[in-house]
């Protein structure tokens, strides 16, 4: 059964936010093919774009998004994509970027594509607990996939290190030890009982957040976060990276978030994180910006690839556009720290966000004009709506281990 609208809520909101639903379950309907959940829907702009393939990250997150839907079929379908993607798994256990099942081929990007083995096992591990037997049939898979992280571990640091351009910001310039990467592996380890995961929770809020920690002895740490002393401004915020000299204060909302969902920001850190977000409209009026304080090309962090396509301008798409399906993780957070009031509102705002253009669920908006960009029919737009329904509707965060 779909999740009631809390009592007391105004009745036209209330018909909006199930409005959403209802069009979000039509959506991934619509978008599911017996290989698994496309990225968007179906047309000639998006199959030039190549957005009706399986890609690793978008068909994790709506895998969540479909177990929680109250849909018979999606949650039966939610963990197809995961079959398909592990049928193209690497000799080395990396999972690819996404499967072109037309062409029956695996891409993993030009730097690697690390993100997409951390949400594959993120989600068989998620669905396991709703259809048990699931982990052990993928039992090889998720070796391979654990040995190929492993091997990207920093034997000190216990951080996954990694290219720029090579995660769901793919055209961004973080590199080294990366926030996002490192809050999904640390949740990783948590969930697989990896070891060292201790160190890997230290060393992140050491390293990312070097304003409030102690980095001991090691004098590579220090090296590494003296820079970031002197010179950050979103010191409420974990640095989105951290390499030999350079870091990124971009303030990267998605990672920001992650770190408090995957356990890794205690209770000060959190409330601090959600604080400096609201404060810096992270979340106005739309749910949520990319990042804080777009990178400009005056900026030394800029790239020249970040003008490909003539995307990555200052507030658009991964530098500053506004994500909806980052959106659904930013209610989870509301609804994690017990911020309901502000979590209805965040839900209700991102109904709205997919109702544009009327109902196109639209990849991304623009951050200062929130005029829709990117591919229409996003799947993951359509899940993370499903996903924050449900915080909201069960007043706990589905992302928390059972």
């Amino acid at each position: 059964m779909p999740p009631e609208v809390p009592a007391g809520q105004d009745p036209a909101n209330a018909r909006l936010i199930d409005e959403c639903r209802r069009r979000s379950v039509e959506l991934l309907r619509e978008n599911l093919t017996p290989h698994g959940i496309l990225a968007a829907r179906a047309n000639p702009a998006s199959r030039e774009r190549g957005y009706t393939a399986i890609f690793g990250r978008d068909a994790a997150i709506c895998a969540i998004g479909m177990a929680l839907s109250g849909d018979a079929r999606l949650a039966e379908q939610a963990s197809v994509s995961l079959h398909t993607l592990a049928a193209h798994q690497a000799a080395n256990g990396q999972l690819p970027k996404f499967v072109d099942t037309d062409k029956a081929e695996a891409d993993f990007w030009y730097l690697g594509c690390i993100d997409a083995t951390l949400w594959w096992l993120y989600a068989v591990d998620f669905l396991d607990h709703r259809q048990p037997g699931l982990r052990a049939g993928f039992a090889v898979q998720i070796e391979r996939a654990l040995s190929w992280l492993l091997a990207q571990e920093h034997q000190r640091f216990f951080l996954l290190q990694q290219n720029e351009a090579s995660d769901w910001a793919d055209i961004m310039p973080r590199s080294g030890f990366v926030l996002y990467t490192n809050a999904l592996w640390h949740d990783i380890k948590r969930r697989y009982a990896l070891p060292r995961r201790e160190e890997t929770y230290t060393n992140f809020n050491h390293l990312f957040h070097p304003f409030s920690a102690d980095l001991a002895e090691y004098r590579r740490g220090r090296l590494l976060a003296d820079y970031a002393i002197s010179q950050a401004k979103h010191r409420e915020l974990y640095l989105s990276f951290v390499n030999f000299s350079f870091f990124g204060d971009e303030g990267d909302v998605f990672g920001n978030l992650l770190a408090l969902l995957m356990g890794l920001a205690d209770d000060r850190a959190a409330g601090r994180i959600l604080d400096a977000l609201q404060a810096l409209g992270a979340g106005t009026p739309y749910p949520v910006r990319s990042v804080c304080e777009p990178i400009e090309p005056r900026s030394f962090l800029w790239r020249s690839y970040m003008s490909r396509h003539e995307q990555n301008f200052a507030w658009q798409y991964h530098n500053g556009g506004i994500w909806p399906f980052i959106g659904g993780f930013w209610i989870c957070s509301l609804v994690a720290r017990g911020r309901q009031a502000d979590a209805r509102a965040g839900l209700l705002a991102l109904a709205r966000a997919n109702a544009l253009q009327d109902w196109r669920f639209s990849e991304w908006l623009h951050g200062q004009s929130h005029a829709p960009g990117g591919m229409a029919g996003q799947s993951w737009n359509a899940a993370a709506f499903l996903m924050a329904q449900h915080a909201v509707a069960s007043g706990a965060s589905p992302l928390a281990l059972p």
